[in-house]
């Protein structure tokens, strides 16, 4: 079947997604394809809230989780063009007056080794300072400067630039540099520069429903898919919000997304190519780049970029295929049994019809 002609099967794509989303029983699932910057398949099935009656919509907006670290990547690499970063700016260059207090191996770490993972940054948030994060006191800038600080009084988990460790506290320090050099918060950073010149108007952080109503999808946690509530409690806090805090449609996600498939060969209005070929070139020996996984697919007719998202409450996936200009994306609102299942499926669904 060609893309165009499965372009115009809308309702039939509904009733394949909606096989999937009954075999895995979860709340809801959408799915959407693009190639060549053009909408060829979207689609949404489910509820919006086990419970309630709300049906979920192709425009929706659902928890992207650590798809979000592509983002930040690339609002580091626009701040690197216009001169106002450096790749190899150091963190105890930028927080000169933690050089005394902060652990020493810190000092050196580049802000590349931090989006690459490769900084020492822990996997895990130690307990005190997760605490505190979920505490949620003072602004997001304060937040954010809280926990970095505390991070940083303790001894990297291993050396600097020797070895892959996947991080949320990374990309916080990270956010944090970007902070400080801009003296303006992450998320407005984000919001005037990257979803401005994306075009993505849907895109915002935290749980994408507004408080006591169900006007967008709720996730919802565990084995029992017991619906999470929206506010403050239902997203990851925001002093990790670098790593894995941004929301937004499918279409607005995708539009994003398509960039990454041109950007390497044509560059972008607001980032250069070399600068798209930084965010995509994985170091020596690793896959992950600079907030993309990179993994060669012979039906992206070479490498695809991919990563998987979530904040346990959500499931986000997205796969690139830059030699084809295409984009696969699916969703849902849970994170537990049958989520990761149902979106590969949904994302193998559109690749099989669509990359013949």
């Amino acid at each position: 079947m060609s893309a165009t002609a499965f372009a115009q099967k809308a309702d039939g794509f509904d009733a394949e997604l909606e096989a999937i989303r009954a075999k895995y029983q979860i709340p809801a699932l959408a799915a959407l394809a693009m190639i060549g910057g053009e909408v060829k398949a979207n689609g949404a099935v489910g509820l919006r809230r086990l419970g309630g009656t709300e049906r979920v919509t192709q425009n929706d907006k659902w928890h992207i989780g650590s798809c979000t670290k592509s983002m930040t990547a690339t609002l580091a690499a626009m701040l690197v063009e216009q001169g106002k970063l450096r790749w190899d700016m150091r963190v105890g260059e930028v927080f000169p007056e933690l050089r005394e207090s902060m652990d020493p191996m810190w000092a050196p770490v580049t802000l590349e080794m931090l989006l690459s993972h490769r900084g020492g940054a822990p996997a895990k948030a130690p307990e005190n300072l997760w605490r505190n994060a979920w505490a949620q006191s003072g602004t997001v800038l304060e937040q954010r400067t809280s926990f970095v600080n505390g991070l940083l009084l303790r001894r990297p988990e291993s050396e600097p630039g020797t070895k892959y460790i996947y991080s949320n506290q990374g990309y916080a320090i990270a956010g944090a540099m970007l902070e400080r050099v801009m003296r303006k918060p992450w998320e407005e950073l984000m919001r005037t520069m990257l979803f401005a010149s994306c075009n993505m108007t849907s895109a915002g952080f935290g749980a994408p429903a507004s408080v006591g109503k169900v006007d967008q999808p709720w996730g919802h946690k565990g084995a029992e898919l017991r619906p999470v509530e929206p506010g403050s409690g239902a997203d990851n806090p925001p002093a990790i919000g670098p790593a894995a805090t941004v929301h937004a449609t499918l279409p607005d996600f995708a539009r994003y997304a398509a960039l990454h498939a041109v950007g390497d060969r044509l560059g972008t209005l607001f980032l250069k190519r070399e600068g798209f070929r930084k965010l995509h070139t994985a170091p020596g020996g690793q896959d992950y780049a600079l907030g993309w996984i990179v993994a060669p697919r012979p039906w992206a007719g070479g490498d695809a970029l991919t990563h998987v998202g979530s904040n346990t409450n959500f499931l986000f996936v997205v796969w690139i295929a830059p030699a084809k200009d295409a984009v696969f994306i699916a969703a849902t609102n849970c994170a537990g049994k049958g989520a990761r299942e149902a979106t590969d499926e949904a994302v193998s669904l559109l690749i099989g019809k669509l990359m013949k």
